[in-house]
C-alpha cells in the first residue's frame, strides 16, 4: 500500500496539532509517525501509546529492548533502525545491538528477559509461557514492569503493521545509519 508521508502543511486539519506536538518531542516528525496522519484516528492512536510508554516508569533501556525485539520479531525494517539508534543512544553496547538485530538476546540479565517476553509476546499472540514471565521476576521485574513491556509490544507492533503494510517506510535521515535486513 502506497501511504502518503505527510507534512504539518499537508496533513488533514485534525492531524496537524498532533504532528506538530510529535515534532516538539522529537524535533521533527518521523516519517513512520507522518504516514497516519491521513486518519486522525490512527495518528491519535499513535501519539497516545508513543506518549505513554515514553511516559512511563520502565527503564529506558528496556523499553528500547522490547521495541526491538518486536521488531526484529514482525520483521520491521523501520522499528529496528529507530529502536537501535535509541538504544545506541542509551549507551547499548555494539555487541548487544548485533545480537538483538540479529535476533539473540543481549547480555544483561533484566535485558535479555524482557526481549524474550517481548519477542513472545509477538511471535504467540499473547500466550507466553509461564517461564518466560517468571525469568522476568527472576530478573528483577515487578509486574508493572511487565505489563509496560506488554504497552511497549503493542505500540512497537503498530509501527511494524504500518511499516509492512507500507511495503517499508522511509527511513528517516537520522535512522538511516541503522538500516537493517532480517537475516
Amino acid at each position: 500500500m502506497d501511504l502518503t508521508v505527510h507534512t504539518t502543511s499537508t496533513a488533514p486539519a485534525e492531524s496537524k496539532a498532533m504532528l506538530e506536538g510529535i515534532a516538539e518531542d522529537l524535533g521533527f516528525v518521523p516519517n513512520l509517525a507522518a504516514t497516519t496522519a491521513t486518519s486522525p484516528t490512527l495518528l491519535a492512536a499513535f501519539d497516545g501509546l508513543r506518549r505513554a510508554v515514553t511516559g512511563g516508569a520502565l527503564d529506558p533501556v528496556l523499553r528500547e529492548t522490547a521495541g526491538l525485539a518486536v521488531g526484529v520479531a514482525v520483521d520491521n525494517r523501520y522499528g529496528v533502525a529507530f529502536h537501535s539508534t535509541v538504544l545506541a543512544t542509551l549507551g547499548a553496547t555494539a555487541a548487544d545491538l548485533e545480537r538483538m538485530r540479529a535476533g539473540d538476546e543481549p547480555a544483561d540479565s533484566a535485558a535479555a528477559a524482557v526481549y524474550a517476553l517481548a519477542r513472545e509476546l509477538v511471535l504467540t499472540r499473547g500466550k507466553v509461557a509461564e517461564g518466560t514471565v517468571r525469568r522476568t521476576a527472576e530478573a528483577g521485574l515487578s509486574e508493572a514492569d511487565v505489563l509496560e513491556v506488554v504497552a511497549e509490544c503493542t505500540f512497537a507492533g503498530l509501527v511494524g503493521t504500518l511499516d509492512n503494510l507500507a511495503g517499508r517506510v522511509e527511513l528517516d535521515e537520522p535512522l538511516r545509519p541503522a538500516t537493517w535486513s532480517a537475516p
